[in-house]
């Protein structure tokens, strides 16, 4: 079966194909041809994974499948939320992103959060969702050089390193996106 993961991030594409079974054929935009930056309009992180995954099918007619993913901070009401990629503006800098995490919570006692990764899967048939979603806090500092994004301040429930401290493959047991994915090769295992 091939499949193409409607992504542009490098880091999202290493991290999903070694998660996917060698069966699953994985392909990414670059594959298909696929060059231009798809606007991610949507309000929230479901209709942003939507949207990726809508744009391809139509445009390429291929089977696919798109994520989006928020980071959640509670005193914060949830923002970044849908924005989290460009919280600190439209130049999507992680390290600024996080500075800006940083200083909101600064003051902030509670510093729970999660990661919610939602994968929309395209194909002729079917429009489906998948959700994994993993609970923690931000730390006051960053630490380690693993991952990307929100990585080094984010520490899952039941582990004492932020995500950028573990390993690839322990992160890819546990995290949001690995949870979604879970749910995705589950059910592409019992389609015909």
């Amino acid at each position: 079966m091939k499949l193409v993961f409607a992504t542009h991030n490098k880091n999202k594409l290493r991290e999903v194909q070694a998660i996917i079974p060698k069966h699953i054929e994985l392909l990414s935009l670059e594959d298909i041809g696929c060059f231009e930056e798809i606007e991610e309009n949507g309000a929230t992180i479901e209709e942003n994974a939507a949207i990726k995954a809508n744009y391809v099918f139509e445009n390429y007619q291929v089977n696919c499948f798109a994520d989006d993913t928020g980071l959640e901070v509670e005193s914060l009401d949830g923002a970044p939320g849908v924005y989290s990629a460009r919280y600190a503006g439209l130049q999507k800098s992680a390290e600024d992103n996080m500075q800006k995490l940083l200083e909101e919570l600064k003051d902030k006692d509670n510093r729970n959060a999660r990661f919610k990764t939602v994968i929309a899967l395209r194909t002729t048939h079917e429009k489906i969702i998948f959700n994994g979603i993993i609970n923690g806090t931000i730390t006051k500092d960053k630490k380690g050089e693993n991952g990307f994004g929100y990585d080094p301040v984010f520490q899952a429930e039941g582990y004492q390193q932020t995500f950028a401290e573990i390993s690839s493959e322990e992160k890819n047991k546990v995290s949001h996106r690995a949870l979604a994915m879970k749910q995705l090769i589950d059910y592409l295992k019992i389609k015909p």
